[in-house]
């Protein structure tokens, strides 16, 4: 009895000494994996329906997306169309077309735990089919003898030039909070370089379908859009949360 008396209290003290030579560990490591949900983003432009119901010289429609590829980067686009009239000073012309914007979103915004906003940079390369109608002309003259208030009539009848075209890069800036799960309200700048378009011979292209107002003398545009979309969830993927740093005061 003695002798397994002994034995018992040699395994004790064994143990005793062995957990006293153990490392206890005071900062454990965070191993939570937070899922995500990659999924194709859509909706519409806000500011193209505000425009379009606030007068009667504008209408038009755009469509956005994104499709999520990493954690930062997703592919983006736009379709749409625009029809505009506007009134110069010698003459009144309209323009309808449609065009259509694809390239690439970088989120470069460092989310929470459990957040999905995003503040973006990227580009599209964007291409617009477009037809421009002359609705009526003034000549230009300098003696307004006969004419003091107004100049000579050129036309008063509609000419209409097809099968026009334009092509452009664009530069994005933007953003994208979610307010309620999967529905998220956007915001976006563009700054769009022109670099090919067909224009007609005995009128320019004014204004382009997702471009913007075309100035003399310069290839750039500027253009802004307020989406409002929804994410259809198709699957998640997992992201291991970062363990935190903790600084053991006590040590220093």
């Amino acid at each position: 009895m003695l002798r397994y008396s002994i034995s018992i209290l040699f395994l004790l003290c064994f143990s005793i000494g062995w957990a006293q030579d153990e490392q206890i560990n005071l900062n454990p490591q965070d191993t939570l994996v937070q899922k995500q949900t990659y999924g194709l983003r859509v909706g519409l432009d806000l500011s193209r329906l505000i425009i379009a119901q606030t007068g009667d010289d504008y209408s038009g429609l755009e469509i956005v997306g994104d499709y999520r590829l990493t954690q930062k980067l997703f592919i983006a686009g736009e379709l749409g169309n625009e029809k505009k009239t506007k009134q110069e000073d010698l003459y009144n012309f309209t323009t309808s077309g449609s065009y259509i914007k694809i390239g690439v979103d970088y989120n470069t915004y460092e989310n929470w735990y459990g957040m999905n906003n995003a503040i973006f940079i990227g580009g599209r390369y964007a291409y617009s089919s477009l037809s421009q109608t002359l609705n009526n002309f003034q000549y230009f003259d300098t003696n307004r003898y006969w004419n003091p208030d107004t100049f000579p009539i050129g036309s008063s009848e509609a000419i209409e030039y097809d099968g026009l075209n334009a092509s452009w890069l664009e530069f994005v800036v933007g953003l994208k909070a979610e307010l309620f799960a999967n529905i998220y309200l956007g915001g976006s700048v563009r700054i769009g370089f022109l670099m090919n378009t067909k224009e007609a011979e005995e009128f320019p292209n004014l204004f382009i379908p997702g471009f913007n107002k075309v100035t003399d003398d310069s290839k750039f545009g500027v253009g802004y859009n307020y989406s409002l979309t929804y994410m259809i969830p198709l699957y998640k993927k997992g992201k291991k949360k970062k363990a935190l740093e903790i600084e053991n005061q006590n040590e220093e």
